[in-house]
């Protein structure tokens, strides 16, 4: 006999649901296609994964997508890799993202977590986005050509990508907190032509000043032919031995500039964004104008139900995906917020609540690790006015059960709490809520819109109720167009297709279940990824193995059964080393000016040796499995070893761990 699933934890009010525009859009797609799938979301889900041609070609038709040519078919080539969607069509991203916003509109309001702000018009961001494009324009910045970011999370970097895709030119951002090194391990593959730079940034009560490791970062990219310094953090920017021309942002911002775009191909490159980089240098993930904006309006148009009138706070950086979704609130004619600092400061660890209450924010965005927190120090946000909050989204990793009740009783019994699944892969997601959605405590509500989603087994063979690899069957517009300097596309195929050929494997472990539902697990690969933002294990192990006391490391991220999130580093000693407390806060200081403060590992731990393949290769993923408490003959061959007996010797240690926190 089935034991039956709980009752849902949240059921959205008809009403609510009603006026949303997920059914507005069914209500257009049953008048103008004669899809008949009622307000039913499954029904919706169902035609838009076995229709793709129907589906994404009411999305363009639904958000009037204003192509300068007209495309020839939705989806020429259905394979993946490959596939080729709305041939024929050109377009610009940034036409889309500005065209909707009148003059006197607030398009972006910046806050900090002093709790000071100031908004962007709709008016002053075309001024400033015409602008910096001419300033661009004038240094010989074209199609193809790349503009990369060094910024903090502040309206200077909206206009800035804005302005650099309005001449189909290439993006790519880091925030400055990762160091220069790090920053140019990604930005020297791309060889950019102009860099934008800030002087530093704010947090936890601390301005941190970049000056030097802009400059530093400057050096590293030879092929540089001017860099625009941006005063923010209002640390005055001296005279400096810059390898190329320097243009303050001032001037570049404040000329008076006609706003014009230009029509690129609907797969021309509008950004590349960066893995982790686990195994080397991270990869550059190239995704095109019109794959990202058709995503990026579904998402956020019908997932989140954001439109004119709506405002969107979400703590980001610059370098996670969620800061590419919080720019493309614009495309909805909502006004998006950015955010300068740290997300629960020690002066005002409330200070989001409070900004979302004084701006009257509709969509509240953060991270599990945010939400267990609050909870744990007794922060109450309902001390605030939250009534404008219907939403409050949570990404990054899994949203344990727990912390479903605590957003009901300190946020609001009417919010909608959207955990989402997605990738940077992808920059949007492949599972969460709609608002139509019931949702169940601990789970996704639904695969999204258009995401052929389905949990495979090691045979390949979907299966439901149980724990199987998250896959995506049918293409979707906003996959990668590419890998930069991957031009025979051998790494993008290894990256996702090499488990299941012709079908996308992203790397986590789901759950698919009887009611719909998605259950997220943890990552299947060795990819760090705390508190939503994926770091590269070989970014510290670079970093730690440069120490004269230090052999070899390895850093291991593992998810754990309540929601946290364990990130220890392991470290061999040379000869005549001891691992005190002088030497630990060397190893940390190393990560945190060697590759950024959210490196930092959870412990420092001594151990007797590190695992490797017979060629060498660190077992990061066996390690970390072991970690968690999966038994060892189900995570590695021990004759792939070379040296078995520190199987079980991790295998104790991950449960020493598990005991030492039960009797916390």
């Amino acid at each position: 006999m089935n034991t039956p699933y709980p009752s849902p934890f949240f059921t959205p009010r008809p009403e609510a649901a009603a006026a949303s525009r997920i059914v507005d859009f069914a209500r257009w797609a049953a008048r103008h296609r004669g899809v008949e799938t009622g307000t039913d979301y499954a029904d919706l889900h169902r035609w838009s994964v076995t229709d793709l041609e129907g589906f994404w070609g009411a999305v363009w038709d639904y958000f009037d997508i204003d192509a300068d040519t007209p495309h020839e078919q939705v989806l020429a080539e259905e394979r993946m890799p490959g596939a080729r969607w709305f041939p024929g069509a050109t377009l610009n991203y940034t036409h889309h993202a500005l065209r909707g916003l009148a003059d006197d509109d607030v398009a972006i309001v910046a806050l900090d977590e002093t709790g000071s702000g100031y908004e962007v018009t709709g008016k002053g961001l075309r001024s400033q986005v015409a602008s910096v494009a001419a300033t661009l324009r004038d240094l010989g910045v074209g199609k193809g050509d790349r503009v990369v970011g060094y910024l903090p999370n502040t309206p200077h970097a909206i206009v800035a990508f804005l302005a650099t895709a309005s001449l189909g030119a290439v993006w790519s951002v880091c925030g400055q907190d990762y160091a220069p090194q790090a920053a140019a391990d990604r930005f020297g593959q791309l060889e950019p032509t102009v860099l934008i730079a800030g002087d530093g940034y704010l947090f936890n009560g601390t301005t941190h000043d970049r000056r030097d490791a802009a400059l530093e970062l400057a050096r590293s990219l030879p092929t540089l032919k001017a860099t625009l310094l941006v005063d923010h953090a209002g640390l005055p920017w001296p005279s400096r031995n810059y390898p190329s021309l320097v243009i303050p942002w001032e001037d570049a911002s404040t000329r008076t500039q006609e706003f014009l775009c230009t029509p690129v191909p609907f797969d021309h490159p509008l950004w590349v964004v960066f893995s982790s980089g686990t195994t080397g240098l991270p990869k550059g993930i190239v995704h095109g104008h019109g794959g990202v904006l058709l995503e990026h309006l579904k998402t956020l148009g019908l997932h989140s139900d954001l439109g004119p009138g709506d405002r969107l706070l979400w703590y980001t950086t610059t370098h996670w995906m969620m800061w590419n979704l919080i720019v493309s609130t614009l495309l909805t004619g909502a006004t998006t917020c950015t955010y300068d600092g740290s997300p629960a400061p020690f002066a005002r660890p409330d200070v989001l609540w409070e900004l979302a209450a004084r701006h009257r924010v509709t969509v509240f965005g953060t991270s599990p690790q945010y939400l267990l927190r609050m909870a744990k120090f007794g922060i109450n946000p309902s001390v605030h006015d939250l009534s404008s909050v219907r939403v409050v989204g949570c990404t990054g990793s899994a949203l344990p059960a727990s912390a479903y009740p605590w957003v009901r009783d300190h946020v609001g019994d009417r919010v909608l709490l959207a955990s989402i699944s997605g990738g940077t892969d992808i920059v949007s997601g492949f599972a969460g809520s709609a608002p139509t959605t019931p949702v169940w405590a601990g789970e996704l509500s639904a695969p999204h819109l258009g995401v052929a989603l389905a949990a495979y087994d090691a045979e390949g063979r979907p299966v439901v109720d149980q724990v199987g690899e998250l896959v995506v069957t049918r293409p979707m517009p906003s996959m990668p167009l590419y890998f930069w300097n991957d031009p025979d596309g051998t790494r993008y195929d290894d990256a996702y297709f090499a488990g299941y050929p012709g079908v996308w494997r992203h790397g986590d472990w789901i759950t698919f279940t009887s009611h719909g539902s998605v259950i997220v697990h943890g990552r299947s690969d060795s990819t760090l990824n705390r508190n939503g933002v994926r770091l590269g294990s070989a970014d510290i192990h670079d970093v730690v193995e440069r120490l004269p006391e230090i052999t070899e490391a390895l850093v291991i991220g593992a998810e754990e059964p309540d929601g946290g999130y364990w990130m220890p580093l392991f470290v061999v000693l040379a000869a005549g080393a001891t691992l005190d407390d002088a030497l630990r806060e060397r190893i940390r200081e190393a990560v945190r000016t060697g590759a950024s403060p959210r490196h930092v590992p959870d412990e420092i731990l001594q151990v007797t040796g590190i695992p490797h393949t017979r060629t060498g290769k660190k077992l990061e993923v066996p390690v970390k499995r072991l970690l968690q408490g999966a038994p060892a003959e189900q995570v590695v061959n021990r004759a792939s070893v070379d040296a078995p007996e520190l199987i079980d010797y991790y295998a104790r240690l991950g449960a020493d761990h598990r005991d030492r926190r039960a009797t916390a």
